[in-house]
């Protein structure tokens, strides 16, 4: 047991060692000018102008291009305002430089490191804090469901995962409990890579229990959060997650769930950003909130691994066959 210890000591200090280096060479890619506007971010969405919220900042920087540019549409009232905007803005700057050394990445909706997938969804955050390794366009699935899993369905999340993984596609949960353990488990052990979107902050721990499975992530996968690094959880949290994961990844899975599990939230959610659904027939069979999402365009039913691989290479073919076509067209 000692020996266990002192393994996984000297293994995290090498990952700590390894994560510096990638962290660094990140540090010094982000540009004088665009840490002064993603300073300018965060001292606006501490502010909220004109009553905003955080989904209509996102807007909004989006359409202006900056978080300077939509700041100039509020101009503070009067010398006090002036003083009160640039005291959260040396605020901001400091914190960003704190982040910065405590390893986090800061990516900005209009980032270039930003994910493109993310961005073009409705609930799109402003931000988003990263930990770990970031890959450019991956073909992911989400693979998602019950906290309190069956036997059945952790083995079945398993099984998806390492499916997924053998098909080079990346595999996305939320590091809860149950199904979302074990797909970034299995995706981890046979080699694979893991995204996991955390419905807390960056530096927290939720649940406890997958401390060391978080850690792990971070260094051999990516970590993602839209809250500030030290948010504790919360109950609205967790959808705003389930949005995220949702608009990352080519379709979700879901393994298990019941009538009121999260993974409802986010199954309605890829309905409704127009991404494809897989339910298992555990879920279909049930509850009823996977019956009437039968009807919808792109939800489908798998009964096996096989099933669900052979839709997820359909819709991993989609892109191809639909520039096929429009090459056909452009000719």
């Amino acid at each position: 047991m000692v020996a266990s210890s002192v393994d996984y000591m000297f293994d995290r200090i090498m990952r700590r060692i390894l994560r510096k280096k990638k962290h660094l060479y990140y540090a010094a890619s982000v540009s004088e000018s665009a840490s002064e506007e993603q300073a300018e971010l965060v001292a606006l969405l501490r502010e909220l102008p004109g009553g905003m919220n955080w989904i209509q900042i996102a807007g909004a920087v989006l359409e202006h291009g900056s978080a300077s540019a939509v700041r100039a549409q509020f101009p503070p009232d009067g010398l006090f305002g002036m003083d009160e905007h640039e005291s959260r803005l040396e605020e901001a700057r400091r914190d960003m430089s704190s982040w910065l050394v405590d390893g986090l990445e800061f990516w900005s909706i209009v980032d270039d490191r930003y994910p493109a997938r993310v961005r073009d969804i409705q609930e799109a955050p402003p931000f988003l804090f990263a930990r770990g390794r970031r890959v450019d366009e991956e073909t992911a699935v989400s693979v998602v469901g019950s906290r309190k899993a069956s036997k059945r369905g952790l083995h079945m999340a398993s099984a998806i995962s390492d499916a997924l993984v053998s098909m080079d596609i990346t595999v996305i949960a939320g590091l809860a409990a149950g199904i979302d353990t074990a797909a970034h488990q299995t995706a981890l052990d046979r080699g694979g890579r893991t995204v996991a979107v955390i419905g807390t902050g960056i530096n927290r721990y939720y649940p406890t229990a997958n401390r060391k499975l978080q850690d792990r992530i971070a260094d051999e996968g990516l970590l993602l959060s839209q809250f500030w690094p030290d948010a504790p959880p919360q109950p609205h949290n967790f959808p705003m997650r389930n949005a995220v994961m949702s608009g990352y990844g080519l379709a979700t899975v879901v393994v298990e769930a019941g009538e009121h599990s999260g993974a409802r939230i986010q199954a309605r959610m890829a309905v409704h950003h127009g991404r494809p659904v897989i339910l298992t027939d555990l879920v279909v069979n049930s509850t009823d909130w996977g019956k009437e999402l039968l009807d919808r365009p792109d939800v489908h039913v798998a009964s096996s691994i096989d099933d669900i691989t052979a839709v997820v290479r359909e819709l991993v073919e989609r892109p191809r066959q639909l520039g096929a076509v429009l090459s056909q067209i452009a000719v």
